[in-house]
């Protein structure tokens, strides 16, 4: 019984880092680029292929595209 529970929440801990290393890398880049009017595909793959730090700031930096 006690190998049954650690393997469970070893599952639901395993799906939140996921989530939480999904929601870092792709979706908060992607809301913010949205939101400032900026292309999603490049923020999101400057976030994966180099880091998300780097999109962050960039998006934080350059603010709401101009019309």
């Amino acid at each position: 019984m006690e190998d049954i529970v650690s393997l469970v929440l070893t599952l639901l801990l395993t799906v939140f880092v996921v989530y939480l290393v999904l929601w870092f890398c792709i979706l908060l880049p992607a809301s913010m680029a949205k939101r400032r009017g900026r292309s999603q595909v490049i923020r999101v793959l400057v976030s994966v292929l180099i880091t998300p730090f780097l999109a962050i700031f960039l998006l934080w930096a350059f603010g709401d595209a101009k019309a």
